[in-house]
């Protein structure tokens, strides 16, 4: 279906915010019934990230804004409400797409001011969402870097990453490359709940053997880890089974942190689905973002000999609560959380 026959008029009571992004037009096409996409000319394409964040890269790319993966816990809500679209629905259904992506990258990295530090995708919105389909955005993306010498790394909870493999392939030869996928929920039935709009856990199980198979290493980003819904022994257990079958080369673990709006959009869906969750979440995060360090300490312990066990702590692996600290030891915890933290 031609994209130039589902334009319409984008007056949704948000357009300062999207006319401020470089909005050209705003897209629907009933093969995404419920999503707008809004087609934005960037300015720039890299984003450096805050000293403050204590991440591992100091440079970003985005290729949209919004994520139709719809995941209730995703951090990145808060950031679509600089366009005043709102962090719930509007972050799910308003999908801002750059369309000049590719571009404008190419430009930026051809300065002679650009040092070739490594540059993270997917750490704010997946790439690889549905959208790509259409837009095909990330095999230019993917080339700009090749082409001048940047090494990059992509996180993804989308199956259409195995298009590019070929590509990702041919990269691998000429600059570092890190593939990721983040699989957080075993349980396809809750995996369908909280994070509605993604592949099933077993399609990502598949997309990770076929990222090893294509001569890459992968690993798996169990993030995050919602306590009293996916933290038990089993779950786990059977979670960490599932990524060493497939060939995974590590994997990092994180508990659920709530910053901002996404607070109270994912309280909103728990008070719905498990309600005799909700006194023991607020005990657990108070009036923060991230969860109590007793909880990271009990998790830590808990994981710990399931990634040794499947030799799934490789040098980049770090078990970590929200703070980025290293577990303080490796032995499982045979109880539950203390109860005076529920």
């Amino acid at each position: 279906m031609r994209w130039a026959a589902q334009v319409v008029d984008a007056d949704e009571g948000a357009l300062p915010g999207l006319e401020r992004a470089g909005l050209v037009r705003s897209v629907r096409t009933p093969d995404f019934e419920g999503i707008t996409f809004h087609e934005v000319l960037c300015k720039s394409a890299l984003n450096r990230t805050p000293e403050v964040s204590r991440l591992p890269f100091r440079y970003t790319v985005n290729t949209f804004r919004g994520c139709s993966h719809a995941c209730r816990y995703c951090f990145a809500r808060p950031t679509h409400e600089y366009l005043d679209l709102d962090a719930g629905h509007d972050f799910d259904s308003q999908v801002i797409v750059k369309t000049n992506v590719a571009a404008v990258l190419r430009r930026e990295l051809a300065r002679r001011s650009w040092t070739r530090e490594h540059v993270a995708l997917g750490t704010n919105t997946d790439p690889y969402q549905r959208a790509e389909g259409r837009y095909r955005l990330m095999p230019g993306v993917i080339r700009a870097f090749t082409e001048s010498g940047t090494p990059f790394s992509i996180l993804t909870k989308g199956t259409l990453l195995r298009r590019d493999l070929p590509l990702l392939s041919l990269a691998a030869r000429q600059v570092g490359v890190s593939v990721a996928v983040s699989l957080p929920i075993g349980d396809p039935e809750l995996a369908a709940q909280i994070e509605p709009g993604t592949p099933s856990p077993k399609a990502r199980l598949d997309l990770v053997r076929a990222v090893v198979g294509a001569g890459l290493p992968c690993h798996v980003m169990v993030a995050p880890v919602l306590p009293c819904l996916t933290d038990s022994r089993q779950h786990l257990g059977e979670l960490f089974d599932s990524i060493a079958a497939a060939g995974a080369s590590g994997a990092t673990v994180i508990p659920l942190h709530l910053r901002g709006s996404t607070r109270g959009w994912f309280m909103s869906w728990l008070a719905q689905q498990h309600p005799a969750l909700v006194r023991r979440y607020r005990r657990l995060y108070g009036r923060g973002a991230y969860v109590a360090a007793e909880y990271s300490q009990w998790l830590n312990e808990r994981v710990a000999p399931l990634l040794e066990r499947h030799c799934l702590s490789a040098r980049e692996s770090v078990l970590r609560d929200a703070g980025g600290a290293r577990p303080a030891n490796d032995r499982a915890s045979e109880t539950e959380p203390a109860l005076t933290l529920f």
